[in-house]
């Protein structure tokens, strides 16, 4: 079982690389039990979505 550590590492690696089957399903696993690790994740999804968003903003800005 993975701790905490190691899920919010995972998670982090998760945005810029695919993450092997049965490390994706242990953390999953740990996600569904752990608030504190299902937190961090949400959190981690909405600054990527909000950086997005302004990266793409910044590139219709700078097409004008």
């Amino acid at each position: 079982m993975l701790n905490c550590q190691q899920v919010t590492r995972l998670i982090s690696e998760s945005q810029e690389k695919e993450i092997p089957l049965m490390t994706r399903v242990s953390l999953k696993l740990h996600v569904m039990m752990c608030s504190g690790c299902r937190n961090f994740g949400d959190q981690m999804g909405f600054l990527r979505d909000v950086m997005r968003s302004y990266a793409k903003g910044k590139d219709e800005d700078s097409g004008k």
